[in-house]
């Protein structure tokens, strides 16, 4: 019986453990380092036009601004083209960018080579 109730304990520590380190994971980010607020964030996988949902909806102001982070949600790890519009008027695309699970993935304003107003 007390063997029973080692494994079961021990068990519920895995079960726990692995639900804490699952709320713990920041999931993927985006990190703004161009010189303006976006205001729309729409992600294809690489070599496709097939652009998902708008990323800023999941922002409190729908926008993110110069040095703002941006939870990602819906998206595996992969390579990524990115459609952005900012403040600005510029609605840009950025190709091939390398998405990992749980890290940050950035998007510096010298990147931003593809753009149309």
């Amino acid at each position: 019986m007390v063997r029973g109730g080692v494994l079961l304990a021990s068990i519920a520590f895995v079960l726990v453990g692995s639900y804490v380190a699952a709320q713990d994971r920041k999931g993927i980010r985006f990190w703004n380092l161009t010189l303006y607020t976006i205001t729309s964030f729409q992600m294809s996988s690489a070599g496709k036009d097939a652009w998902g949902p708008d990323q800023c909806k999941n922002d409190r102001d729908g926008t993110v601004d110069h040095d703002e982070r941006l939870r990602i949600t819906g998206i595996e790890p992969g390579r990524y083209n990115v459609k952005l519009a900012d403040k600005i008027g510029r609605v840009c695309i950025v190709r091939n960018i390398e998405v990992k699970d749980g890290a940050v993935f950035s998007i510096e304003e010298r990147q931003l080579t593809d753009c149309r107003r």
